[in-house]
């Protein structure tokens, strides 16, 4: 799918669910607040959350860090337009800077920046994104040598069973979502023995978040 085709798909599918969206992924989109209180964001550290949807995270990271500059991109104007309003009201437009584009196309240039960025975010948006290994190749080249990337994302719900895998896997392709297990093939893999890499699986493998460096992630891409 081109990258207009599927920002065409994500205005529609969140059209109308970005009035609720966020009432209703808090039950689950489990993690997010986790990976928010690993971030470890200084006072002038900067962070680009790639499909931030609704701003929410990126509301949230502001007011626990505060100082740190915040970047979204999203492929999806009619979010991006509920995003901005969420930032406004919340008095935070000088700290969080929106864009529309495709996460494949990440660079600091399209924020107005000319140095890298120092944290770069997916919550739950590799499994929205068709090509989702160029996604991350673009963050981790968007990194500053000393830059972690975090994500937050549907697992491979193993422990579930198989017909509880099996319902989810169809629940959530209704809304375009396609978890990718293969991420967690790769972070699990036997010859990962010394991981540049912080791994945490939720019960019944529902979710992980990971966050690293750009070398420890360079090969999920």
């Amino acid at each position: 799918m081109s990258g207009d085709g599927h920002g065409a798909l994500m205005d529609r599918v969140y059209r109308r669910q970005r009035y609720f969206y966020n009432l209703t992924r808090r039950y689950y989109l489990i993690g997010r607040d986790r990976l928010i209180r690993g971030l470890d964001l200084g006072p002038t550290d900067s962070a680009v959350e790639i499909g931030c949807g609704t701003a929410r995270n990126l509301i949230a990271i502001a007011r626990r860090y505060p100082g740190a500059r915040l970047f979204g991109l999203d492929a999806s104007e009619a979010m991006l337009e509920t995003a901005a309003r969420a930032v406004d009201r919340a008095g935070l437009t000088t700290r969080i800077t929106l864009r529309h584009g495709y996460a494949e196309h990440l660079t600091p240039a399209l924020f107005g920046e000319q140095q890298p960025f120092d944290r770069a975010i997916f919550s739950y948006s590799l499994s929205m994104i068709p090509d989702w290994r160029s996604a991350m190749r673009a963050a981790n080249a968007a990194l500053s040598a000393e830059g972690r990337l975090h994500i937050v994302d549907f697992g491979d719900f193993a422990g579930l069973g198989r017909l509880g895998a099996a319902a989810l896997k169809f629940w959530l392709r209704q809304f375009h979502v396609e978890p990718r297990a293969e991420i967690l093939r790769v972070l699990e893999a036997p010859q990962q023995t010394e991981p540049l890499f912080d791994l945490w699986i939720s019960p019944g493998r529902y979710a992980f978040l990971c966050s690293g460096g750009r070398n420890g992630l360079a090969g999920l891409g």
